[in-house]
């Protein structure tokens, strides 16, 4: 049960990945993702920060069968790093082809899953795995589902 406060005590989640190749880093999740600029900022030694605006965030908290079972559904097999960024888009298979051409490798592709929802696997740049995912129905309306493809 989640503890009660009378006020948010974290106002922003904000996760911080460094990126070799800055340019390309930004241009994918900004130009081809499309996550809004919200500030740049450059340093001494030619330090640049790009951050970008990726509405709500959540921090989700797997244990290792949850994760397993996570790579499973999307993926078919156990790809996933430690950590793993998802975004939820209006329209995953139009924003997984996007991406796609914009660079990034496609693991799995627009599959869905027991919780109602439309998930794709990528690598992308900065060494990120991501899933691209969109939610096929309002939340009192997602049920899990054993087999989602109606095989049973």
């Amino acid at each position: 049960m989640a503890a009660e406060h009378p006020a948010p005590v974290v106002r922003q989640l904000r996760l911080v990945v460094e990126a070799a190749d800055h340019e390309a880093a930004v241009a994918f999740f900004r130009d081809a993702l499309g996550l809004p600029e919200e500030a740049a900022f450059t340093g001494d030694g030619d330090a640049r920060v790009v951050i970008l605006d990726a509405g709500r965030a959540t921090l989700e908290i797997t244990n290792p069968a949850q994760k397993r079972m996570i790579d499973e559904v999307e993926v078919g097999r156990q790809v996933a790093p430690r950590i793993r960024v998802a975004f939820e888009v209006d329209d995953a298979r139009a924003t997984t082809a996007r991406l796609v051409a914009a660079g990034a490798s496609e693991i799995a592709p627009p599959t869905r899953t027991p919780w109602q929802s439309l998930n794709s696997r990528l690598d992308a740049p900065a060494d990120l795995q991501i899933t691209v995912f969109q939610e096929l129905g309002r939340p009192q309306e997602r049920t899990v589902d054993p087999d989602p493809d109606g095989d049973v």
